[in-house]
């Protein structure tokens, strides 16, 4: 069994429809995938719909972008937790609409030196999107300023740039007890990724652990292998979930579906752990 816990779609910051998604998934051989857009289960009808068709095994998730109490950007997966759970929905709403703000801001920076308007940035937003730094870097690719999305992330997009403003995140162990209230089970998504910026310490690692913690995300291509090792290390020790996904998001980005996948005995504990919803077969 081929498992990839974690896809992106135009509900995020993916450049394929949550439908599409499910077909690149069946044609990548997979015989489960989840769906984790960013603070959005906007995506998880339609992926549901075409999954059944293909005979593939759908996990309805999210990916919830938090923030530590010094700045640094940190995601939590969350599968199989109730859509409609009132403390988790207020949550990622209010960062959806802080990430909303943010994002004008960065545009109306922008716009002083690059010929860039929010009417140009929302042509590359589907409807009902999480929009955020992805969508005005695939403008800037359009407009020719960069040629690819990372160079722009690399560059004005970045947090040492003088374009960037920050937005209101969740601390990721209170976004931790939300998922575990809404039924659902946390995972720490790509954990040691140093490449993305600044990483957590294992102080946070452990506020994480104790709100309720159940996996962390290992094989990604983001953790480099020394981090991995230690991350294992922790796993064993806590009786943590032990994940490994793409964390595919289409052309957006060059990982692949299947690149690294998640073990069935895996698979099959973490539905034991979710309590208020289920896979779609």
């Amino acid at each position: 069994m081929r498992i990839d816990l974690h896809a992106h779609s135009t509900v995020s910051d993916g450049t394929e429809s949550p439908a599409h998604v499910m077909r690149a998934a069946a044609a990548a051989g997979l015989d489960v995938v989840a769906l984790t857009d960013h603070d959005s289960t906007a995506g998880w009808a339609e992926a549901a719909q075409e999954a059944r068709a293909l005979g593939l095994t759908l996990v309805p998730g999210m990916e919830v972008s938090c923030r530590t109490d010094t700045g640094i950007s940190v995601h939590v997966l969350s599968y199989l937790h109730d859509p409609s759970h009132p403390g988790l929905l207020a949550e990622v709403e209010r960062s959806r609409d802080a990430r909303l703000t943010r994002a004008e801001r960065m545009v109306e920076k922008l716009s002083a030196d690059y010929p860039i308007s929010w009417s140009h940035v929302l042509e590359h937003v589907a409807e009902g999107a999480t929009i955020g730094r992805p969508h005005i870097a695939d403008t800037l690719v359009a407009l020719k300023v960069v040629a690819t999305r990372s160079e722009a992330f690399g560059s004005m997009l970045s947090a040492r740039s003088r374009y960037w403003v920050g937005h209101y995140a969740p601390h990721p162990a209170d976004a931790v007890a939300l998922v575990r209230e809404a039924g659902g089970v946390p995972v720490f998504a790509h954990p040691v990724a140093s490449s993305r910026g600044r990483i957590v310490d294992s102080d946070v690692t452990a506020e994480m652990i104790d709100a309720g913690l159940l996996g962390l995300e290992i094989d990604h291509r983001d953790n480099p292998e020394e981090g991995r090792a230690e991350l294992r290390r922790i796993a064993a020790r806590n009786n943590l979930l032990v994940t490994g996904s793409s964390d595919y998001h289409g052309t957006g980005k060059p990982n692949r579906l299947g690149e690294n996948l998640t073990q069935p005995e895996v698979f099959e504990r973490l539905e034991e752990l979710a309590t208020r919803s289920s896979v779609i077969r």
